[in-house]
């Protein structure tokens, strides 16, 4: 008698992230590689908002997923995995903060930030076209926007990183962060304020792209995090 075929493997971008958890535990790399993907994203806008530095960012969230994934055992699912691993970029992030020691002068890059926006968005009130000039443009505003946010003051940046670039929702943050909702949203009304009404009005359009991390980049993090953890396990 012929035997039954074997079910199909469901692809891990079509599983849950229950699942993928599960699996990750069992060392499945398709799961850790479809998990890294899911949060890419988020860890490295967090890292970014509070270090300042795409490369330092970048080991964090590298550092953020060796721990997660070599201790998944701690995990209880009281929270989404997502939350709970952002949570580690976070101390993570605050732990080379404190080590490096550096004073940022916050009013300076405030001054800056109100200057370009004084002299800069008269402009973009009307939607480019799509052409090699205009995608410059683009990158320049992208890049004005995240000097612009890293101008605010830490509670209010991580706050408006993580409601308005990230669009987390307000419970979501507050438990994030362990705040009450209210202080969140005191927060993020002061940092949308810093920012003024130009920037959220005239380049609305522009915030998706805010600190990216997606492409090749994105795939490196999953090579770089399955290399470490090979490493991790000899």
């Amino acid at each position: 008698m012929t035997p039954a075929p074997k079910p199909a493997r469901i692809p891990a971008i079509d599983r849950s992230e229950a699942e993928l958890v599960l699996l990750a535990r069992q060392n499945d790399e398709a799961a850790i590689r479809e998990l890294v993907r899911r949060c890419n994203r988020q860890l490295f806008r967090v890292a970014r908002g509070i270090l300042h530095d795409d490369s330092e960012a970048e080991d964090v969230v590298q550092a953020a997923y060796v721990a997660a994934f070599t201790r998944l055992d701690s995990f209880q699912g009281k929270a989404a995995f997502s939350t709970w691993i952002t949570r580690i970029a976070m101390n993570e992030a605050y732990g080379r903060l404190r080590r490096r020691a550096r004073v940022v002068d916050l009013d300076e890059y405030r001054n800056e930030a109100a200057e370009a926006l004084e002299h800069g968005s008269a402009n973009t009130m009307t939607p480019p076209p799509t052409t090699p000039e205009a995608d410059l443009g683009r990158a320049e505003v992208r890049a004005f926007l995240e000097h612009a946010i890293d101008a605010l003051p830490e509670p209010f940046r991580l706050t408006y990183v993580l409601r308005d670039v990230q669009e987390m929702s307000t419970r979501e943050v507050a438990d994030l962060l362990g705040v009450n909702p209210i202080t969140v949203k005191t927060r993020l009304l002061r940092a949308r304020r810093r920012l003024r009404d130009e920037v959220r009005q005239n380049l609305a359009s522009e915030f998706s792209g805010v600190f990216p991390f997606d492409g090749a980049r994105c795939a490196h993090m999953a090579d770089r995090v399955i290399a470490a953890l090979r490493a991790a396990q000899k």
